[in-house]
């Protein structure tokens, strides 16, 4: 049993062909990257899982993962956050990962727990879709995307999210999460 999570054995990465752990969490994760191929039309290319971003508060260092994200044309376009729980609680967290994990805003992304989901415009804040129905197909993003422009995100506004980001992922992080790195500087 790794952490808090029921091991159920082990299960083959819908997009990597990886060998995972098979958790209820695996699986939510795993049914949304099925559903973004098969039935909202991305490719399996467009979709990168498990990405990385580090966090730097000087004193303070972590690393965080997302769970997925899509990109076109080598920019990325939106990110996936998964948690099981209250969607709400995941808006600040998603908001905050759009301005740290390029240099660039990005447009959206879609926090869900499996069940449900909301779509954030990352430059309003505000929830534009909500349903797992509801999330965009490739042709729909593809269309969105055409209107955003590419705007760096500040110093200022990088430093708030790091911020953010840190206190709900790793300040405010389960103590058997071991998906989140940890460290000072020295």
């Amino acid at each position: 049993m790794g952490g808090h999570h029921l091991v159920l054995g082990e299960t083959v990465d819908y997009l990597t062909g990886e060998t995972r752990e098979d958790t209820f969490d695996e699986r939510y994760r795993q049914e949304i990257a099925r559903l973004l191929v098969e039935d909202k039309g991305f490719r399996r290319e467009d979709l990168t899982p498990r990405v990385s971003i580090d966090i730097d508060l000087g004193d303070k260092q972590a690393r965080v993962r997302l769970d997925l994200i899509v990109h076109f044309d080598e920019r990325i376009v939106l990110l996936i956050k998964y948690a099981p729980g209250s969607l709400t609680t995941r808006h600040q967290v998603a908001i905050a990962a759009s301005r740290l994990l390029a240099p660039y805003q990005i447009p959206f992304s879609v926090v869900t727990n499996g069940k449900d989901a909301d779509v954030l415009n990352n430059y309003t804040g505000e929830a534009i879709e909500n349903g797992l129905d509801r999330l965009f197909s490739r042709k729909t993003l593809e269309t969105r995307i055409r209107s955003c422009d590419v705007r760096p995100v500040s110093r200022h506004f990088r430093e708030m999210a790091a911020r953010i980001l840190y206190a709900y992922e790793v300040d405010g992080r389960c103590p058997c999460d071991d998906s989140v790195c940890e460290y000072e500087r020295r």
